[in-house]
Formats: C-alpha cells, sequence, structure tokens
C-alpha cells in the first residue's frame, strides 16, 4: 500500500474512532441545527458537563467541531455536518440486517 494511502486510512481511523462512542454520536446529533453551549449539550445528551467537556475536546482534536468563546460560555458547532451522513448510511446498513434477520425467520 502506498505511503499516501497509509496515512490517508490512519486519519480516517482516528475520526472514525472519535466519532464511535455513544454520547459522541448524540453529541453530534444535537449539534445538528446549530451551535450550542457546553451547558445544553450535556442537559441534551443527560451527562455531566465535564464528560461532555472531554468528549467535545476529542472531536474538536480531529476536526469534527470547532468552538468559540462568548462572555462565560463555549460554544461548539460542527465542523464538517456531513459527518451526520454516517448516521444515515448506518441507519441503512441496520435496517437492512433486521430486514434479512426477517426474511431468515419467515423462510424457515
Amino acid at each position: 500500500m502506498a505511503q499516501k494511502n497509509r496515512n490517508r486510512y490512519a486519519v480516517t481511523a482516528r475520526i472514525m474512532k472519535a466519532v464511535a462512542q455513544p454520547i459522541r454520536l448524540a453529541i453530534l446529533e444535537s449539534l445538528r441545527d446549530g451551535d450550542r453551549c457546553v451547558y445544553d449539550i450535556a442537559k441534551t445528551v443527560g451527562a455531566q458537563r465535564s464528560n461532555v467537556s472531554r468528549h467535545l475536546a476529542v472531536l474538536t482534536s480531529v476536526g469534527i467541531l470547532s468552538s468559540r468563546k462568548d462572555g462565560l460560555q463555549v460554544f461548539y458547532r460542527l465542523e464538517t455536518p456531513c459527518i451526520l451522513n454516517v448516521f444515515t448510511c448506518v441507519r441503512g446498513v441496520i435496517e437492512a440486517d433486521l430486514e434479512a434477520s426477517r426474511q431468515a425467520l419467515c423462510c424457515m
């Protein structure tokens, strides 16, 4: 494998690893409609602010989110909203798998 491809795959894996956590998925979903502060995100995902802040840092470190400070509050936004397309794809895989399971049960 060429070094260029190897590097691209490594970066892709780092991003996928950052997303592959339930609270982080919920955070991304909560930012679908625009910028939100840490307090609002924590309230929406049902987690402590300190825990949410750690997850936000991971998502920011890979370039998925960006932040801005407004007074004492920090607001986060999706820097790459296309990441939400992954949700649609994964839901499609889940639905296809469920349908295949249903078909297998019907034919037994």
